[in-house]
């Protein structure tokens, strides 16, 4: 198998075009897909970046780069960004990065790597590549890999008998380091022959002076993991055209509310407790509402929180939802916390 991704030409990636979306601008180099092959997976990778990174709904009015650039985001941050890069990755994906810059009490530098699969556009989630009784394995394998550069590092720093307090407090970074990562939480991405996973750097904002790590890069080959890849990646790996049922994170869902208001959700990342957020807005006036919540098992309850009270200081709740996962499809009710009224909600992912 590992012999055909080698030797797989890059016809797929080839196609794939990106482009600035525009208008560009100094702090505003944001990329756009163009994919003339599949038209709806580019589709779908746009909306996916735009939304969610962005907070801007294609097609909608304005500039894209209004909200991030003015710090009108879901988070109040200004966030600028300042290139993007294609990288070589199998055929069947699409691997960006992009580096930036955020604003929020302190000033500080990001790079971000999104990864997709072109045949569907969706996002491709890490979790999704490893059979489920092997998640825990490459978790582990990821952890001691960060965990010796980090002991190693450490290692030099006493050796050198310096009792000075800035090298106390630096020796103390790394020995409290947290280093208890998910392939749910940790960032990565593809080269021709390997997934590197990026984990975050052991200091704060306010220590990272003294973190000479830094973010922490470690990787693998796709042999070194073939026993332990799903039926999905290794379907990707060989060009197959069939696509596989996939978990429900950063998925994009169409439905109707009530049978009649057409809306577009974007989900989030689900946490290990199940927890996850998601961006939705009617198809009408494209405007990003926010839910919050759980899944257990196939069951969904969120919370809509649309409008900020100044009295209250705090967001309120608009309506809650009760719903279930089944396939690709979900199904319940979207209940109007002034009226009460129980709403049919019924979504299909896109």
């Amino acid at each position: 198998m590992f012999l055909l991704i080698s030797g797989l030409g890059f016809s797929q990636q080839q196609n794939v075009k990106i482009t600035d979306l525009p208008p560009r601008s100094e702090d505003f180099v944001f990329p756009f897909v163009s994919y003339p092959q599949n038209p709806k997976a580019a589709e779908k990778i746009n909306r996916y970046l735009q939304v969610d990174q962005l907070e801007y709904i294609p097609g909608s009015a304005g500039n894209p780069s209004e909200r991030v650039s003015s710090g009108k985001t879901s988070y109040s941050n200004y966030v600028y960004f300042y290139n993007w890069e294609k990288l070589p990755a199998p055929e069947n994906i699409l691997s960006i990065a992009l580096d930036g810059e955020a604003s929020g009490a302190y000033p500080e530098g990001f790079e971000i790597w999104k990864n997709f699969d072109l045949r569907t556009g969706n996002l491709i989630n890490a979790k999704d590549l490893f059979q489920p009784d092997a998640v825990k394995t490459i978790e582990g394998m990821i952890r001691k890999k960060v965990r010796k550069e980090i002991d190693d590092f450490l290692k030099d720093l006493k050796s050198q008998k310096d009792s000075s307090k800035e090298m106390k407090d630096q020796m103390a970074i790394y020995e409290d380091c947290f280093t208890d990562y998910t392939l749910g939480s940790i960032q990565y991405y593809f080269t021709k022959d390997k997934i590197k996973f990026i984990a975050e750097r052991c200091s704060n904002h306010a220590m990272r002076a003294l973190d000479e790590l830094d973010t922490h890069e470690v990787d693998f080959t796709y042999k070194e993991l073939e026993k332990y890849w799903s039926l999905y990646a290794k379907n990707i790996w060989s060009g197959a055209r069939q696509t596989d049922q996939t978990g429900f994170s950063n998925k994009l869902y169409h439905g109707r509310i009530d049978g009649k208001y057409p809306v577009t959700v974007l989900m989030g990342n689900v946490n290990e407790d199940g927890s996850f957020s998601a961006k939705y807005w009617y198809d009408k006036n494209k405007k990003i509402i926010g839910w919050h919540g759980k899944i257990k098992g196939s069951h969904i309850s969120l919370v809509e929180s649309s409008e900020y009270s100044e009295e209250a200081n705090q967001w309120m709740v608009t309506a809650l939802i009760e719903a279930d996962l089944k396939g690709n499809k979900i199904t319940g009710t979207w209940q109007d916390q002034k009226t009460g009224k129980n709403l049919k909600l019924e979504l299909e992912e896109l």
